[in-house]
């Protein structure tokens, strides 16, 4: 199973920011590939190209080892996940320099400051894709969640716990309950959790 997003059809290089990065973006999409040298001590802007903020930026070292830094509206920019574990949200204000990201750039801070950099970023389309959070009630009867459209992929991750980011779609499992399972942080084969399973619905989802 692949899940693949539409980059556009060309790669800039965009000088919005403080750093010249290298851009393949798809505005109509909400989504862009970012990349960049690191800029050395303090922070720095990167622009992303998409017209719009990012709601969420998977960021990587390529040069050097490191964590998949998440950063998203939802947990603020003084905070990060790691996309290749199961931790909970921390603080880390050097990474997003605790600044939430334009309609033009990101900011970077002294964590991201060397070697070379890839960002994935994400803005909300609407009718296409949309980014949030929610609580959960600890129930079968679960919690509704309206993004407007049909889902097809969906990542979910407790943020205030240590649940990986589990992740489900339509195409391995077209019937309510959904429940063929994987995990991004793990390299388990696709699971059957009929305790995570989820609704697919015309206008969002709902927990089981």
């Amino acid at each position: 199973v692949a899940w693949a997003w539409d980059g556009g059809t060309s790669t800039v290089s965009n000088t919005d920011g403080s750093v010249t990065t290298s851009v393949r973006a798809n505005p109509a999409a909400g989504f862009s590939i970012v990349g960049w040298s690191g800029h050395g001590s303090g922070s720095a802007t990167v622009g992303h190209g998409l017209n719009a903020a990012p709601e969420l930026i998977i960021l990587k070292g390529r040069t050097n080892a490191g964590a998949w830094v998440v950063g998203s509206d939802y947990i603020g920019w003084g905070n990060r996940l790691e996309l290749n574990t199961a931790s909970a949200s921390s603080s880390a204000s050097a990474d997003f320099n605790s600044t939430a990201p334009t309609s033009s750039v990101f900011t970077v801070g002294s964590n991201q400051g060397s070697g070379n950099k890839i960002a994935y970023c994400f803005a909300p389309v609407a009718g296409y894709s949309a980014f949030g959070s929610y609580t959960g009630n600890g129930s079968s009867d679960g919690t509704f969640v309206f993004t407007g459209f049909k889902v097809r992929f969906l990542i979910i991750k407790q943020y205030d716990g240590t649940n990986g980011w589990f992740m489900w779609d339509t195409e391995r499992d077209s019937i309510n309950p959904n429940t063929a399972l994987f995990s991004a942080n793990a390299s388990n084969a696709e699971q059957s959790q009929a305790n995570h399973a989820i609704d697919f619905l015309s206008n969002g989802f709902k927990t089981r």
